[in-house]
């Protein structure tokens, strides 16, 4: 089907893609994620129709006003659901749901450090925490971010600018550690993080935003019985179409019921492509940033 593009968030995940050298193809249009309208349907295809307002996902493309995009990966909209957080839904907040439940099973009454909480995934597994009962841990670049991310079920911040996560962890649990740690940063952030786990706790690697790989030892996970799990919601997608699709739908309806919030720091037009993805790489957005064409 063809989606003519409403909305259009930038997805970490777009920037890595967007710095891949050579592209997979060329030309190559970036992007995950846009929230439109269905203007063009394929033979067979019943639903989404002709009018409706869906958000659509798929590995490349949404960088641009139409689109092409499989039906199975679409998802049609709650009646008044603004596009712009319609269209910051899916990965990040699935990408939360699956490091937080499916890969690590948090349970109410556990510790959970959410590493880059400013960030998409990382303000949607915040709140995702605290309304599971967890207590909530997470680091930010600056105490203003922490401070605001309190209104989303943070319980302690830490400034990785000024102090150690680690340190600060353990003084946070008595030196017990967190029970899951959720980390979007990779690299030497990945490897510490082993540190601030509790005993038997679970490590979920989800991403590199420090564009820096990440060697760990194996055996810095024997110590305390650790595990480490890594999530990429597109191959869950791809394994698990039915349960994923559908988790993402439950997500879509209690963002539209009020009761996950998505944040939109700033709009930029489409022609702003490359100021929007500069603005989000230097780590000034506190929450989402959306390109409108």
């Amino acid at each position: 089907m063809v989606v003519e593009a409403e909305a259009i968030s930038i997805e970490g995940g777009d920037l890595l893609a967007r710095a891949l050298s050579p592209p997979p193809a060329s030309p190559h249009i970036v992007g995950y994620l846009s929230a439109g309208t269905v203007i063009e349907v394929g033979a067979g295809v019943e639903s989404p129709a002709i009018g409706d307002k869906v958000v659509a996902l798929n590995a490349n493309g949404s960088h641009a006003e139409k689109r092409v995009v499989p039906a199975a990966m679409t998802w049609t909209l709650p009646r008044g659901l603004n596009l712009a957080v319609a269209a910051s839904i899916p990965v990040a907040m699935g990408t939360a749901h699956e490091c937080l439940f499916t890969a690590a099973n948090l349970e109410r009454g556990q510790t959970a450090l959410i590493h880059a909480g400013g960030g998409g995934v990382g303000m949607a597994a915040i709140q995702m925490a605290a309304q599971a009962g967890a207590t909530v841990i997470s680091t930010a670049s600056s105490d203003e971010k922490l401070e605001r991310l309190k209104a989303f079920g943070l319980d302690h911040g830490i400034n990785y600018a000024t102090e150690s996560f680690v340190e600060r962890v353990r003084e946070l649990t008595d030196g017990r550690g967190v029970d899951v740690v959720l980390d979007s940063v990779g690299g030497k952030n990945l490897v510490d993080s082993i540190e601030a786990l509790a005993y038997r706790g679970t490590l979920v690697s989800v991403g590199v935003a420090g564009r820096a790989g990440s060697d760990v030892e194996a055996k810095a996970l024997w110590g305390k019985n650790n595990t480490l799990r890594g999530v990429f919601l597109g191959g869950a997608l791809i394994s698990e179409h039915a349960r994923v699709h559908a988790m993402i739908a439950e997500l879509i309806e209690r963002v539209a019921g009020g009761e996950l919030l998505v944040e939109i720091d700033r709009t930029f037009a489409l022609a702003e492509a490359a100021e929007a993805h500069a603005y989000l790489e230097g780590r000034n957005a506190f929450g989402r940033v959306v390109l409108q064409p």
